[in-house]
């Protein structure tokens, strides 16, 4: 437990130190890999609600929204984009790339809701992916994230760009919406 508040701390003020004098610019920032994000203690995301509808076994698309959540014991983080491939054991089911507006604010140790992200696209497509529901959770296979670490109330913040995240057995939430007459 120390060792990761150890990592955490020296992370945090080496994040501020380097970017004391900055000005925010197109640069995307720092790049962080899936093994800090393993270090400070865990995922970004918590849990997915998938809801799918009639149309979806026509288009292909679902909505989902997820819990993320804040490892930073000081910091607030703003989630701006997420770019992110799904699935069981090694194979793709779902993809998705969303900016979001308003950023997700998430609080220090805190979680926060994503929202609905339309146009969730089922890469097996829609028929070929309830086998995936009673499993009840999904691996995160690729996950590219724009953050700002340090924000206040989502304004401000060190830009930091993570790629090639992954995650294991997030537990994954299904409802199916059925024709009212």
């Amino acid at each position: 437990m120390f060792a990761s508040v150890d990592v955490l701390v020296f992370t945090v003020l080496s994040l501020l130190l380097s970017n004391v004098a900055g000005v925010p610019t197109a640069d995307p920032g720092i790049v962080v890999t899936d093994d800090v994000i393993n270090a400070l203690g865990g995922g970004l995301i918590q849990n997915f609600s998938a809801s799918i509808d009639l149309e979806s076994f026509l288009t292909n698309f679902i909505t989902m929204d997820f819990t993320a959540s804040n490892m930073l014991l000081l910091f607030e983080m703003t989630l701006n984009t997420v770019s992110l491939l799904a699935g069981v054991n090694d194979t793709a089911f779902m993809s998705f790339n969303h900016t979001f507006d308003p950023p997700v604010v998430i609080p220090a140790l805190g979680t926060a809701d994503s929202g609905t992200i339309d146009n969730v696209l089922m890469v097996q497509g829609t028929i070929n992916s309830l086998d995936i529901i009673p499993l009840a959770e999904l691996d995160i296979l690729d996950m590219n994230v724009t953050i700002h670490v340090a924000s206040i109330g989502g304004v401000g913040g060190i830009p930091i760009t993570t790629n090639g995240l992954t995650e294991t057995d997030v537990p994954t939430t299904y409802s199916l919406q059925t024709l009212s007459v």
